[in-house]
């Protein structure tokens, strides 16, 4: 399902005329729409780690500039070596430089102005580090973004979430009730959270 079709699949609900593009058009309510499309993606992105926006390296180094497409660390020991064992998170700069100075036989990892530091060094050489990717939008050619860019660009959640997310917020902003949309936008989302773990 594109950003246009789903679009046009909350648009028959609402009593829109079908669109024959919508982004970049001048038509206020198709501007409307991708705004609150975009609302409703980043939305749907940021509260879950869909399994299509999971993603993987190998820092190799000490101090590694982190991906451009990086959003956040995956929970529950997303550095660990190729033996299982996890690098702990360190919250604070004055705990790193400690650290970071004394290495230990745990392995640690700080994150600061988009690099990420790991100590001890060996371990380092060898880490894999899971996240997630900012980009929840995939064009037609197979690029994935976090912005839409044309009509037939997808999402890489489910699809009927966008849908879902689109009609409650679409209702709310024209000052129709929206509470049961919402409350159905956020049934589903469990239900496709569940899903998306492999939990049914």
């Amino acid at each position: 399902m594109t950003i246009l079709t789903a679009i046009n699949e909350v648009g028959d609900v609402v009593g829109l005329d079908p669109f024959t593009s919508v982004y970049g058009t001048d038509d206020q309510n198709a501007k409307t729409m991708m705004a609150l499309a975009t609302e409703a993606g980043a939305e749907i992105a940021r509260r879950v780690d869909w399994q299509r926006m999971l993603k993987q390296v190998t820092p190799s180094a000490a101090s590694y500039v982190l991906p451009d497409d990086y959003n956040r660390m995956t929970p529950g020991g997303a550095l660990r070596s190729p033996a299982g064992e996890f690098a702990r998170p360190v919250l604070s700069s004055g705990q790193w430089t400690v650290i970071s100075a004394v290495p230990s036989a745990q392995p640690y990892f700080f994150i600061k102005a988009n690099t990420i530091g790991i100590s001890p060094v060996s371990f380092a050489a060898t880490a894999v580090m899971d996240y997630v990717s900012k980009n929840w939008i995939k064009t037609n050619a197979g690029v994935e973004r976090d912005t839409f860019s044309a009509d037939d660009d997808t999402v890489l959640f489910p699809e009927r979430l966008l849908v879902k997310n689109l009609l409650w917020r679409w209702r709310r902003q024209k000052g129709f009730e929206f509470d049961d949309f919402l409350s159905e936008f956020e049934a589903d989302l469990i239900a496709e959270i569940r899903a998306d773990r492999g939990d049914q």
